[in-house]
């Protein structure tokens, strides 16, 4: 069977992304499914190596085109410049690590696009340390919308049991209720039905959207955004999509757990953490974010740098293993439906 192989970013190399990746690396199931291509620095790879008291055989190439075809028991490693012990403190991010981490998205996206690489799957960065040294975009997905070109984004986490995809991403709070019109939650809808069928293979998905206010406003009550905007969005969709059956809006506080008993294929929540806690609470160390509406496929673990406790050989990688799986996933789905299987 075809092992896709999956472009998968670091992340910072000052957190926990090269231990998590040396973790993952060992589980039998990446060397049988996937053909892992690992950009990011060699220098945190290695001493993440020492630390965990592993050896893995990597074969350190510069550029894209030296990436061979197939390797058996190697790991390839993309790695143009190595970075020095004191550019990777842990828990202390440099002005050279921040310019690394940027480049290995940008390297991931160039991969993808170009057809070296069946999907994307990256690593933790941390924004603030980025924003710091003139990363411009509020995260990943932002950034890899401008990448690619694409149009429309939506960002979904996934697990075992729930998957919630988001309406609003990076905002504060405050500026949730303007973010959330007829045009956005429409548009949102699409990315997600369409995603849904050709990515993860469900032919009638059926999608819960939220409330945005308690009780899902009761009736005006609590807040008419329900009634004026997300009400009508639905019921035209659920017109216009017939094959997706799509309802709501329903009350943030039940919706969830309809969706993790098997009611819903996704719930659309309608801001960040709306959706996130739910999620994080019951598939903390199983979950994948999707980023949707790409024209590649990416996936990426849930989880940030870690800064507290890199270096201390007790990251999780069980959300890099699920964004890994998911992407095999979504490859394979993709295929299928462009060779109409």
């Amino acid at each position: 069977m075809h092992r896709p192989r999956l472009a998968v970013t670091m992340g910072d190399p000052a957190g926990v992304g090269p231990e998590v990746i040396v973790k993952a690396l060992q589980d039998p199931w990446v060397q049988r499914a996937c053909r892992p291509v690992i950009i990011g620095d060699v220098t945190a790879l290695h001493r993440a190596m020492g630390l965990l008291k592993v050896r893995l055989p990597l074969k350190v190439i510069q550029e894209i085109h030296e990436i061979p075809s197939d390797l058996q028991e190697e790991v390839a490693v993309l790695c143009r410049t190595p970075l020095s012990f004191d550019d990777i403190t842990y828990g202390r991010p440099s002005a050279a690590a921040c310019r690394e981490t940027i480049q290995f998205i940008r390297t991931a996206v160039d991969m993808t696009l170009t057809g070296h690489a069946d999907a994307m799957v990256t690593g933790p960065i941390h924004k603030d340390a980025l924003h710091r040294h003139g990363f411009p975009f509020p995260g990943h997905t932002e950034f890899l919308q401008d990448l690619t070109g694409a149009s429309r984004v939506v960002m979904m986490l996934a697990g075992p049991k729930l998957r919630v995809a988001l309406a609003t991403i990076h905002c504060a709070l405050r500026d949730v209720p303007e973010g959330i019109t007829q045009e956005s939650l429409m548009a949102t809808l699409e990315v997600l039905a369409e995603s849904l069928k050709c990515d993860f293979g469900i032919s009638s998905p059926r999608i819960a959207v939220s409330g945005l206010n308690p009780h899902a406003g009761e009736a005006g009550r609590f807040g008419r955004e329900e009634l004026e905007v997300i009400a009508p969005v639905v019921n035209h969709f659920r017109r216009t999509h017939p094959w997706c059956d799509t309802s709501g809006p329903y009350p943030p506080d039940t919706v969830f757990f309809r969706a993790f008993e098997g009611h819903f294929d996704v719930v659309l929540a309608l801001y960040h953490d709306q959706g996130l806690i739910p999620l994080k609470l019951v598939h903390f160390h199983e979950a994948a974010n999707v980023t949707l509406g790409l024209p590649i496929l990416r996936t990426s673990v849930d989880h940030g740098t870690g800064y507290d406790i890199a270096g201390k050989g007790i990251a999780h990688c069980g959300s890099l293993l699920y964004a890994m799986q998911t992407a095999v996933t979504m490859v394979r789905h993709r295929k299928a439906e462009r060779i109409g299987i």
